[in-house]
């Protein structure tokens, strides 16, 4: 697990600031990565001296808000039947489609905002926003507001507690644990869904 962490680590500050715009891109996007993985060993490399942490948390908004763009305009060129079709091999499914568009409706365009703020919501809350053809500006301000806070917390936990190595290894630790759990879940569900439709 050590070695796993110092490759993350290691890889952060490799890949520099394009890297982590790409990895919040992925994050934000249709493929689940967790945000934690990258902000966090960025925030730990601002306090080596190694990345600036101005930089880092740009970068990061930067990233997501790409992200959310992606989906964003999939959502509005190729619509919801597009999006139930395919969503299926990103783990998508009407249901999670459904309770985005359910969150969209009770909160308004402020949804842009606090669904960037909660685990999973996050990454598909650009879909119902599309789909109801949201005003560019206002996703884009409430979506880089919301990934601002999120990521800024992120990169200052890596930051402030820089100083306490075991710590942040013992927080990453847990998040490699649960990732794992997940995909390997996530697989299974998948493997089940597949072969219930084929019968």
């Amino acid at each position: 697990m050590s070695e796993i962490i110092n490759w993350i680590v290691r890889t952060v500050g490799d890949l520099g600031y394009p890297g982590i715009v790409f990895l919040m891109f992925l994050e934000s996007s249709f493929i689940p990565f967790p945000s934690e993985v990258v902000m966090i060993p960025a925030g730990y490399l601002a306090y080596k001296g190694e990345m600036n942490l101005v930089l880092v948390i740009l970068a990061g908004i930067f990233g997501s808000l790409a992200g959310a763009l992606l989906n964003y305009y999939l959502a509005i060129k190729l619509g919801r039947p597009f999006l139930l079709h395919y969503g299926k091999y990103v783990m998508f499914n009407e249901a999670s489609l459904q309770k985005m568009e359910d969150f969209f409706a009770r909160h308004g365009h402020i949804s842009t905002f606090t669904g960037r703020l909660i685990p999973v919501v996050r990454q598909y809350i650009s879909l119902p926003a599309g789909l109801a053809r949201m005003n560019l500006a206002v996703f884009s301000f409430y979506t880089s507001l919301g990934a601002g806070i999120w990521v800024a917390i992120l990169a200052l936990l890596g930051y402030f507690i820089g100083g306490n190595e075991m710590l942040i290894r013992e927080y990453l630790r847990y998040i490699i644990v649960i990732l794992v759990i997940t995909v390997i879940l996530g697989v299974v569900v998948y493997w089940r869904l597949q072969r219930n439709n084929r019968r």
